[in-house]
């Protein structure tokens, strides 16, 4: 029960990093849309090249360390994980909520199907995450997420 409470929690922080990276609007994040919408944000006058780099960097660096850090406080410190077994399927269980949380209420439902991620100006290139993209984000919930686990796994297996 307490590992369903985590995987909510990591969600909600996931919807509030959403939130903070796109106060201001949305093309804020324009990092996480194809090559073609940050070009015409770009064109538009709304970002530029060196804006999306810094804003992808900082998503990246951030939201990683604290996503990170949450899954080793939630599965080591707070759920007493010890063994590679244990700490492997909490983080596991935690990711695989986040992952199946992101792709399907952030991308399909926040993202393809409201206003709260349309660009000014962008609009013909929606939806703005192509099938093509979905597929992959599902592969790397599916295949990367458990690997994730896994590498942190024997880290902390040897570090304890």
């Amino acid at each position: 029960m307490v590992l369903v409470l985590e995987g909510l929690l990591m969600c909600v922080f996931l919807t509030l990093f959403c939130l903070f990276g796109k106060r201001g609007g949305a093309v804020r994040l324009v990092h996480l849309y194809e090559k073609e919408v940050q070009e015409r944000a770009i064109s538009l006058g709304l970002i530029t090249p060196a804006q999306i780099r810094r804003n992808s960097l900082f998503f990246k660096l951030v939201g990683m360390t604290l996503y990170i850090a949450c899954l080793l406080i939630f599965a080591y410190v707070i759920n007493g994980a010890r063994t590679f077994a244990d700490g492997f399927l909490q983080m596991l269980v935690l990711l695989l909520m986040m992952g199946v949380y992101d792709r399907i209420v952030i991308d399909i439902w926040w993202v393809d199907h409201t206003d709260g991620w349309r660009i000014p100006g962008t609009e013909d290139l929606r939806p703005y995450i192509p099938a093509k993209v979905h597929l992959q984000k599902w592969v790397i919930t599916l295949v990367v997420y458990p690997a994730m686990a896994a590498a942190l796994a024997v880290i902390m297996t040897l570090i304890l």
